[in-house]
Order: C-alpha cells, then sequence, then structure tokens
C-alpha cells in the first residue's frame, strides 16, 4: 500500500471515507445480490451481466436494430429453445428452467425503487435553498451532463453509465484508500476555492433590506 505525504491538518487521527460514509460499500449498495454483482463478488454472474448489456449496446448502437423488432426475435428464440426442451426433456434426460429461475426477484425492483425515491428526496434537498454550494454544484453537474447529452445517443448514455456502474464500485473498494485521499485534498481545494468565491463575488452582491414580519 503506497504511503501518502499530508499536511498536518489532513492527517486525522481515524481514516475519512469518501463522502464521510460509515458503512462499508458493500452495506450502502443493499447488501444483497445487486451489492454482489456490482462489487463483483460472483465475478461469472458480473462478467455475463456485463456481456449482456454489451452484447445489447451492439445490437442497438452498431446494429441499429428497432427495440421492438429485436425483443420479438429474443421472445421467438427463447420460446422456441424451452418449446424444444420440453419436448425432448425425455430424451436428453434433463428438464427446463423451473418458472421462479427465469424470472426477475422482487428485492431487485424494491431496490430500484427504493434507490430513484432517494434520488428524488436528494434532489428535493438541494433545491431546498439550505446549502448554497451543493445547488450549485448540482446545477453545474446537471448543465455538464446535458451537454454531453447532445453530443451522444442515449443508447451510448445509458451504456456509459452501466459500464459506470459495473465497474466503478469494484475498483473502489479496491483502491478506497488511495481514492478517500484524493477525494480529501480535493474537497479541501475545493472548500478554499468556494471560500475565496464567496468572499469575493456572493458577499459583494446587493440585497434588499429584510422587512420584519408583522405580528398579529
Amino acid at each position: 500500500m503506497p504511503s501518502y505525504s499530508s499536511d498536518s491538518d489532513d492527517a486525522p487521527t481515524t481514516r475519512r471515507r469518501l463522502f464521510g460514509r460509515e458503512k462499508p460499500l458493500h452495506a450502502i449498495l443493499g447488501g444483497g445480490k445487486v451489492a454482489d454483482i456490482l462489487l463483483w463478488r460472483n465475478k461469472n454472474l458480473s462478467a455475463a451481466i456485463l456481456m449482456g448489456c454489451t452484447t445489447i449496446w451492439f445490437l442497438f448502437e452498431v446494429l441499429e436494430y428497432n427495440f421492438v423488432t429485436l425483443l420479438c426475435y429474443i421472445s421467438m428464440a427463447l420460446m422456441t429453445l424451452i418449446f424444444i426442451w420440453s419436448s425432448g426433456a425425455g430424451i436428453i434426460h434433463k428438464n427446463p428452467p423451473e418458472r421462479r429461475v427465469i424470472t426477475v426477484p422482487e428485492s431487485t425492483f424494491r431496490w430500484l425503487y427504493a434507490k430513484i425515491n432517494t434520488t428524488i428526496l436528494k434532489l428535493y434537498d438541494v433545491s431546498s435553498g439550505k446549502d448554497l454550494k451543493t445547488f450549485l454544484m448540482a446545477i453545474a453537474f446537471l448543465w455538464v451532463l446535458s451537454g454531453i447529452g447532445n453530443y451522444f445517443s442515449s443508447i451510448n448514455l445509458i451504456y456509459t453509465g452501466f459500464i459506470c456502474l459495473a465497474t466503478v464500485p469494484a475498483l473502489y473498494e479496491r483502491y478506497q484508500h488511495e481514492v478517500d485521499h484524493l477525494a480529501r485534498r480535493g474537497n479541501k481545494d475545493m472548500k478554499k476555492w468556494f471560500s475565496k468565491f464567496d468572499s469575493k463575488v456572493l458577499n459583494k452582491i446587493p440585497r434588499g433590506p429584510v422587512k420584519e414580519k408583522k405580528k398579529f
């Protein structure tokens, strides 16, 4: 593990994790099968999902298949495979997969709904005016993301997001000490920059007098 030199005020007695988290990354991601997949605890399943999404991206973006057409082709192929498998199960002495095996677990949707609701609530909290720095950073991030969206198709953006989701958590878990160190230094520099911006720009903006509320 490489060692890093730091200032006296940047060397806390306990290691501060990214975003001030206290729980392990696996617990933050839900602690279930989804977390195992994102952190590559089950390498075969994670690799299969990554290859499957890459194949879907290749079919849509490179071969330019229509979504409805591709969905129909996949459904016909799976139905034909299961029909042949079920009809010849006595010959090959192997039964087709059970119904529960091919269904998506409800826990996956619950995790997805929980993450969507958490994101919506965070956006609401950021927009409530309690933290100006966080609000400006969120606006800047969305503005940059909207600019990127002008140059990439939706399929490419979704696929890029999935690649980041499938690789960044696992890489961070492996190199979290190095990333946490760089994040601390970056956060420290950002606070210094915003403090200067606040004192030289925001504090010089004229504001009207605050009217006292009438008491009845």
